[in-house]
């Protein structure tokens, strides 16, 4: 029996990005853009983010900013492949995977990330893009360098 693939989770239609540029190039539009690590949206598109600890229901979708904030002076790029590899971990799970989306913010969770209602799939990260990523990250950060 065939298994469908994490790219076919979130739907046919949907986008595939395959590079830091082409997301660079998303990102820079008028939206604020976010990453969200998980089943993707059709899991997502009913439902709300927990916290673990508490047990209590977020009011949205728990996610990470990908549009640079304003202070951000190194190449966007930059920005995006910290922001990929920063939650990297979440995906050890088969069936999680990282996709953008935008919203409305409705709120913070307790790890001070945006949480997202009337979301909006803009499409999934390609296993391509997230090599980059790594390989940026690895590269042009001190990453064991802490504040």
């Amino acid at each position: 029996m065939e298994t469908a693939s994490r790219h076919d989770i979130i739907g046919a239609d949907d986008r595939v990005i395959g590079s830091l540029e082409e997301l660079a190039a998303l990102v820079q539009g008028a939206e604020t853009v976010y990453l969200r690590y998980s089943c993707g949206y059709e899991a997502d598109r009913d439902s709300a983010s927990e916290d673990g600890e508490s047990g209590l229901a977020l009011p949205g979708l728990s996610v990470n900013p990908l549009t640079p904030e304003q202070w951000w002076t190194r190449p966007i790029e930059d920005w995006l492949a910290r922001q990929i590899c920063q939650y990297r971990h979440l995906a050890e799970d088969e069936e999680r995977y990282p996709w953008v989306l935008t919203g409305s913010c409705v709120g913070r969770g307790p790890d001070c990330e945006p949480l997202l209602a009337e979301v909006k799939p803009l499409g999934q990260l390609h296993d391509g893009l997230l090599q980059e990523a790594e390989r940026v990250y690895d590269e042009r950060f001190d990453t064991g360098n802490r504040p």
